[in-house]
């Protein structure tokens, strides 16, 4: 992997990063700038493999966004490069109940930086800016929101957003490290099932300084500042223009 290269697609010209949170802050920050989250390849009929080196060629070389196996998958590589310490770890999404999904369904990453440790995660849309420290019951105020990890029974942590009084649930982990082979049933599943909402929606998401943009067969959403614009799309050629005028993603890839 060309970490050199790899950075500059996230906007970062100073290559001579050191391993301390300032860094890990502004790495997440400047991936989820510059990467989408996406799934178009599941709709592109591009089989989605999980091997490094594919999702280098895709997210650096093609300029591409991913889903969770890719974006963070890679993001874990990157992080190794420089130096920091940490592992991938399976998650499970909430499904609202009490309800989450199979283990697997997400992939994140826990890093240690001396003492503590951070949830880094840039491959769940529309989450946090910055790491979270995995610190139990602390509420952490993030340019996307408030965060708080808590227990959620003898063997699962929870992160939970508050919405207006309320907290809801956003997903459940272990503190287990995890090999990226392990998460190849469930890739398998959110690619090819009719039961997965990855194959019944096709998405391009992407944080911008202001709030976010996302683009789906239906629609064109911007928020900025907290004002949510949306715009209707009509067709194919619609969608596809958008996709390359928003996210410079030229639909001729797929």
């Amino acid at each position: 992997m060309n970490t050199e290269n790899y950075l500059r697609r996230i906007g970062i010209e100073d290559t001579a990063l050191a391993a301390d949170l300032d860094n890990l802050k502004f790495l997440q920050r400047q991936h989820l700038l510059n990467v989408p989250f996406e799934n178009l390849d599941i709709h592109w009929k591009r089989p989605i493999v999980l091997e490094t080196g594919a999702f280098y060629k895709k997210i650096i070389g093609e300029r591409r966004g991913g889903f969770c196996y890719e974006l963070n998958g890679l993001f874990y590589r990157l992080l190794g490069e420089i130096g920091y310490q940490g592992k991938m770890i399976s998650a499970q999404v909430s499904r609202g109940n009490d309800d989450f999904s199979p283990e697997h369904s997400h992939l994140a990453i826990l890093t240690r930086i001396g003492d503590e440790e951070y949830l880094v995660d840039v491959g769940f849309g529309d989450f946090t800016a910055e790491p979270l420290r995995f610190h139990l019951d602390l509420e952490q105020q993030d340019a996307n929101g408030t965060f708080l990890i808590r227990k959620f029974d003898e063997n699962y942590f929870e992160i939970v957003k508050k919405d207006g009084e309320n907290w809801q649930s956003e997903y459940i982990f272990k503190n287990l490290e995890r090999n990226l082979d392990e998460f190849t049933e469930m890739c398998h599943f959110q690619q090819t099932s009719p039961e997965s909402h990855f194959t019944r929606k096709k998405i391009c998401s992407l944080m911008t300084n202001e709030g976010r943009k996302t683009l789906t067969a239906a629609k064109f959403i911007e928020t900025k500042n907290k004002q949510k614009n949306e715009f209707n799309v009509d067709s194919e050629a619609e969608f596809n223009e958008i996709l390359e005028r928003e996210f410079h993603i030229k639909p001729s890839l797929g």
